[in-house]
């Protein structure tokens, strides 16, 4: 799928250095024993015949050491390093998947639920790369679920994150994917203390091709909020889309302010916002948790989007989230065009992020 192809490129930092870190651990302690030859399988010696009857087919020497003909064409190509599963392997492993922003309860139960029955096997890099993709894959698979789309007209979505997480071209690509799939979409500006932010979300609002409503420089966002219903819900509008300032969690005024946005809103309709859509920034690794933590006692957060995975080396904290909080991942974000806005796939995400090839 095109998906795969782009996650694969754009993903090659973490699926570069987590395919080297794996063949790294597995070289480090891996075994040189050649493969046992066929007469040693049955724990005897017997000796070869010393000339084979002149109606004999050819000796089997010639399959076991091919000439050179058989050598050019790679038949002879060195077995892949393996090395046994042991508790120092799987301590390196679990090092590694730390240090990808994993988070350290999810790569310990990761690397438990890989070693379940293999423990003492001689295994490879690539074994140990599928290992690794099916067990992010079965983390993944229950939180990979698209944003849902209700009777309710309209539908509120608001859009919460820190400062930089990428907001404005979330909200600007899921506009633009509503519109194609056929739903009316307003967008609110809700960051009414930056004039530039305002103008970004007019420039993703004319390449969606929906509506963007303003208010002057400085108005109280939660009244902008309110009166974008009003007008959406005049307009027969499926859903409205409203941005909201960056802030960073640790400032309670910020946090406060945010809480009114949501207050005001459910003036207007009691079980509004019906989504509320936490944006994440991948290169922020693990303080994308703590993140997590503050907005939903604040916002009731109900689904995540991952943005710049494109651009991180640690798409793990991916991982650990859905781990951790089980909250919906409706979309990933892997460059800045309009169309870079996917729905989460998790087993392309596990090999992607792994490095394999599907």
């Amino acid at each position: 799928m095109a998906l795969f192809s782009k996650l694969k490129d754009r993903l090659l930092k973490s699926s570069s250095r987590l395919s080297r870190e794996v063949d790294a651990i597995v070289e480090e302690g891996a075994t040189t024993a050649a493969p046992a030859e066929p007469s040693s399988v049955a724990g005897a010696s017997t000796p070869a015949p010393a000339a084979p009857p002149a109606s004999a087919p050819a000796a089997p020497a010639e399959v076991s050491r091919p000439g050179l003909l058989g050598r050019l064409m790679g038949r002879s190509a060195p077995a892949e390093p393996r090395r046994v599963l042991d508790d120092e392997m799987l301590e390196s492993l679990e090092e590694m998947l730390i240090a990808s922003d994993m988070g350290v309860d999810t790569a310990l139960r990761v690397t438990s639920n890989i070693s379940e029955g293999r423990m003492g096997r001689r295994v490879s890099g690539r074994e140990i790369r599928e290992l690794l993709a099916q067990e992010i894959a079965r983390v993944m698979e229950p939180v990979a679920k698209p944003l849902p789309i209700y009777a309710t007209k309209p539908q509120v979505v608001l859009v919460v994150g820190v400062n930089g997480s990428g907001k404005t071209t979330t909200i600007g690509k899921l506009a633009s994917q509503f519109r194609a799939a056929g739903k009316s979409v307003v967008i609110a500006a809700g960051d009414t203390f930056r004039a530039a932010a305002v103008e970004q979300l007019q420039v993703w609002g004319d390449r969606a091709g929906v509506p963007v409503l303003t208010a002057p420089e400085g108005s109280d966002p939660a009244s902008l909020a309110f009166d974008a219903m009003t007008k959406a819900e005049a307009e027969g509008a499926d859903l409205l889309m409203i941005d909201t300032a960056g802030r960073l969690q640790n400032r309670t005024d910020l946090m406060e302010e945010l809480a009114k946005i949501v207050r005001v809103i459910r003036k207007k309709d009691p079980n509004a916002p019906h989504n509320t859509l936490l944006v994440l920034d991948a290169t922020t690794g693990q303080n994308a948790l703590s993140q997590v933590e503050t907005f939903r006692q604040l916002a009731d957060v109900s689904g995540l989007v991952m943005t710049k995975l494109d651009g991180t080396a640690k798409g793990g904290v991916l991982v650990a989230l859905a781990d951790k909080f089980g909250l919906p991942i409706h979309a990933i974000g892997v460059g800045e065009q309009i169309d870079d806005l996917a729905p989460f796939d998790p087993e392309e995400f596990a090999a992607a992020l792994t490095g394999l090839e599907t």
